[in-house]
């Protein structure tokens, strides 16, 4: 397995030669570690990448190689009692059982609830609808059905959580990943505008022949080379229903860095709020103000939010609605002040357009995009594009 290992790190560019792989063997016969999955999973990667850029493709192959053999490692716990968590059983609804389930109204309502839930509740629950618990229809646990509530441990089914209630981990998106296809390119390259900064370091042919010929004598004339004279804002939506895109984004992602030299990006979930990020692996201790964003970057920038959109309406439109963080202010709020601050904005789904009208948040985001929604599609990328050169920044 370990020979495998080894070439599998190889075939994702990570180069992983046979003396780190006897150091690696090395460590483990003199027991340097505990004999947990953590630890190993550290160690190898202590072992195998110097580059940081590398990490997410490590963690691409080691969980390909030991799924299965290992668990998940990295995770920390969720901070309430872990028995009341414990799925005991998978329970499906039928569609009647569903209609007869009702919300218990408006987020203030849903979240003071909670808070009272929690105060009075002592043990663990299962299949009921009141308490925090596991598959009932109640609107606190997970693995159940409610039509809106607070997912609390478990995993996401139904996408019907307006907040979630635990530690999750996204990775980075790999911007040297090689593209499938050219036509990415050749589409963002409609918004590309060049012009002649600098000092006079170019022969400018032209007019040294039309110079001369005046003279009389060779007149040498030079000009400033030219520079792709656009700057780009990107915004990436990673974790949760963006998983499912995370190679369609990853292509547009090392597009764009190939083809824009003035390109700045960030990370969100779900919506903007007050802080986005550069690094996944430390979106929390080392995040960047929304508002120094708005000021660093100049009006002339071009910004592209990627996003499915998909979310609680309450994301977008109230404060403390997001799904990770009490927001102070809403995310429709942080929109219409990139909106303001850059004239030429748009969103770029990876949905299908057919499915858009079906979901509240994506027509919520439309709308505060000025209807400057477009698919992830070849088609829907020239859209954006004629829609940013269209735009005066």
């Amino acid at each position: 397995m370990f020979f495998n290992f080894v070439d599998e790190l190889r075939a994702a560019g990570i180069p992983a030669s046979f003396k780190e792989h006897l150091v690696l063997l090395e460590a483990l016969d003199k027991q340097v570690i505990e004999q947990t999955p953590e630890a190993f999973y550290y160690l190898s990667r202590a072992t195998f990448v110097k580059d940081e850029g590398l990490l997410d493709r490590f963690d691409q192959v080691f969980q390909k190689v030991f799924k299965g053999v290992l668990t998940d490692y990295g995770q920390a716990p969720v901070e309430i009692p872990e028995d009341w968590l414990k799925k005991l059983a998978e329970r499906y609804f039928s569609e009647e059982e569903m209609e007869q389930i009702k919300s218990l109204g408006s987020w203030d309502e849903i979240m003071e609830t909670l808070k009272q839930r929690l105060e009075e509740q002592e043990k663990r629950h299962q299949g009921g609808n009141k308490w925090i618990g596991t598959n009932g229809t109640s609107p606190f646990g997970h693995s159940g059905y409610n039509s809106e509530g607070v997912r609390i441990g478990g995993e996401g089914k139904h996408g019907r959580a307006i907040k979630v209630w635990e530690k999750r981990e996204f990775a980075n998106l790999d911007n040297t990943r090689d593209l499938g296809t050219r036509n990415i390119k050749v589409a963002l390259r409609r918004l590309r505008r060049f012009a002649r900064e600098g000092s006079a370091e170019e022969l400018d042919l032209d007019a040294t022949i039309e110079g001369t010929a005046k003279q009389g004598w060779l007149d040498i004339r030079m000009r400033p080379e030219r520079h792709n004279a656009v700057k780009v804002l990107l915004f990436l939506d990673v974790g949760g229903s963006m998983d499912p895109f995370i190679k369609l984004v990853e292509e547009l992602f090392s597009a764009a860095t190939a083809e824009f030299k003035n390109l700045e990006f960030f990370y969100f979930h779900n919506c903007l709020y007050e802080g986005v990020w550069k690094d996944n692996r430390r979106r929390w201790s080392q995040r960047t103000k929304t508002w120094d964003v708005l000021h660093k970057y100049g009006h002339d920038y071009k910004v592209i939010f990627v996003g499915d959109a998909a979310m609680s309406p309450y994301e977008i439109s109230h404060p403390g609605g997001s799904v990770e963080h009490m927001n102070e202010e809403s995310g429709a709020t942080w929109l219409q002040r990139v909106r303001q601050t850059y004239p030429a904005t748009v969103w770029l789904n990876p949905t299908p357009e057919r499915q858009w009208d079906y979901s509240t948040s994506t027509r919520l985001i439309r709308e505060l995009m000025h209807d400057a929604m477009f698919p992830l599609t070849l088609d829907g990328l020239d859209g954006a594009m004629r829609e940013l050169t269209r735009k005066k920044s």
